[in-house]
């Protein structure tokens, strides 16, 4: 071959990988508020659009976008802006159940991602579930705001080509999560915040609350971001000879699903919930992570790259105390640091198993609201090795596992979440509602016990 060919090919080939390049850029540019029932499309190039799907308050809720660059940069400080006004407008009269997604491997805030449509219709069901429980409780309902963290989580389209940017997108995963997304989270905690601290008397409690939800990519994004604040309050928990309060997470709850980061990331926080041998009874969750035990991504490909990018690291076995049997538990620093968080034995704490249908079909809310008073009650008499029935599936403490551990690293059968990105089963989309439920209730147990009397009983 002359090098004249060899050169036609060569550029042919760029011109190809070229081609095939994910768009960086700034999906979400309009910053008024879109308003309509259907705004997947009307509303595709707005960063707020206040959605319902007849046009009816009792499941209307705001979806709003902040997109960030391959640096870990806003790509528009004004669009952060108006979504943080808006919010803050909100909160001037209203109670919000905010929900933060970060998506993650392949997917973006361009228009019809199938990871919108999915967080269209968990904001529907919560909004709805809010409407409901209001009711119950003779109280204002909160207003559902979910908002779509984007980044660009593929940087290839074409075929068998896009499934090697793995490595490269998990290194711009944990750029994101260094970079301008803390300022943006803990913008939203703020207004939490703010919110609670203003409106607390005898009349009226504030209940605004803060969920953050990341997948895949997304995941790492997250945990990146929150992981030294975590850790810093948990130490806020000890008092100088013994606990003093509830663990403090961000937020009132984080959710990682199939979270694409190494389990020595996670070893501080493991060891340090796993020495506190008693949590007191407000005690609620604070962070759950889910892995599918069919995860391949996680599971095979992840190790053999960290193994290959670790070959000359150094380690050391360490021991640490089990506080429930005593047994001591050897925690291999080698595998930790290249099995991905949701695959190291020794930081599980729980079982998520398929119970019942196989392929359930939507539960009506008065259904939802019956099994949250099955879970609440089952999250008050946690201990080791209990057992908490969802819609669909069940949920196993190990028996080395303290009972209310607030940080629950769960295995989830392959049934309900077949891979890396099958986490669209109405099972799991039903068990994280719950655990936004639970984790949005009030710290006294007392009042808890008291909205579980309202409930519907189980049937």
């Amino acid at each position: 071959m002359n090098l004249s060919r060899r050169f036609h090919i060569f550029l042919l080939f760029t011109a190809l990988l070229l081609g095939g390049c994910a768009k960086h850029q700034l999906y979400r540019s309009e910053l008024t508020i879109c308003e309509g029932v259907d705004t997947e499309q009307t509303c595709a190039q707005h960063a707020m659009a206040r959605e319902s799907s007849a046009g009816q308050a009792e499941d209307d809720y705001l979806l709003a976008f902040i997109e960030f660059d391959d640096q870990g940069q806003l790509f528009s400080r004004e669009q952060m802006r108006a979504v943080t006004d808006e919010l803050n407008r909100m909160t001037a009269s209203d109670d919000l159940l905010m929900v933060v997604f970060v998506h993650g491997w392949k997917h973006s805030a361009a228009p019809n991602d199938s990871n919108i449509h999915t967080f269209r219709e968990t904001l529907r069901r919560l909004s709805l579930l809010e409407s409901n429980m209001s009711r119950l409780q003779n109280r204002k309902p909160r207003r559902v705001a979910g908002i779509y963290l984007g980044w660009r989580g593929g940087s290839l389209t074409l075929p068998v080509l896009k499934e090697l940017t793995f490595w490269e997108r998990k290194n711009t995963a944990h750029k994101v999560g260094r970079g301008a997304l803390t300022e943006v989270l803990n913008h939203l905690e703020l207004i939490r915040n703010t919110r609670n601290h203003l409106v607390s008397d005898e009349a009226h409690r504030a209940e605004t609350r803060l969920v953050v939800v990341g997948h895949s990519f997304g995941g790492a994004v997250v945990y990146s971001s929150l992981s030294q604040i975590l850790m810093s309050r948990f130490v806020d928990t000890l008092g100088p000879v013994s606990v003093v309060s509830d663990v403090v997470g961000f937020g009132d709850l984080v959710v990682l699903i199939n979270p694409a980061f190494e389990a020595a990331r996670f070893s501080s926080l493991s060891d340090m919930a796993n020495e506190r041998s008693s949590y007191f009874e407000s005690q609620l969750p604070v962070m759950a992570i889910l892995t599918s035990e069919a995860d391949g991504a996680t599971k095979y490909a992840f190790p053999m790259g960290r193994g290959l990018s670790t070959l000359f690291e150094t380690y050391r076995a360490t021991d640490r105390a089990n506080p429930v049997n005593d047994a001591q538990v050897k925690i291999d620093q080698r595998e930790a640091n290249i099995q991905a968080v949701g695959h190291y034995r020794p930081y599980r704490t729980h079982t998520l198993k398929a119970e019942g249908p196989t392929s359930p079909a939507l539960p009506t809310i008065e259904d939802t609201l019956s099994q949250f008073r099955t879970v609440s009650q089952g999250w008050e008499d946690d201990a080791p090795g209990s057992r908490i029935n969802f819609d669909g599936s069940v949920l196993e403490r190990s028996l080395d596992s303290v009972g209310k551990n607030p940080y629950l690293v769960i295995q989830v059968d392959e049934a309900l979440i077949g891979g890396h990105n099958e986490i669209d089963d109405p099972r799991i989309a039903s068990f994280v509602r719950q655990l936004i439920l639970l984790s949005s209730q009030q710290a006294d147990p007392d009042v808890r016990r008291q909205l579980r009397a309202l409930l519907p009983p189980a049937q």
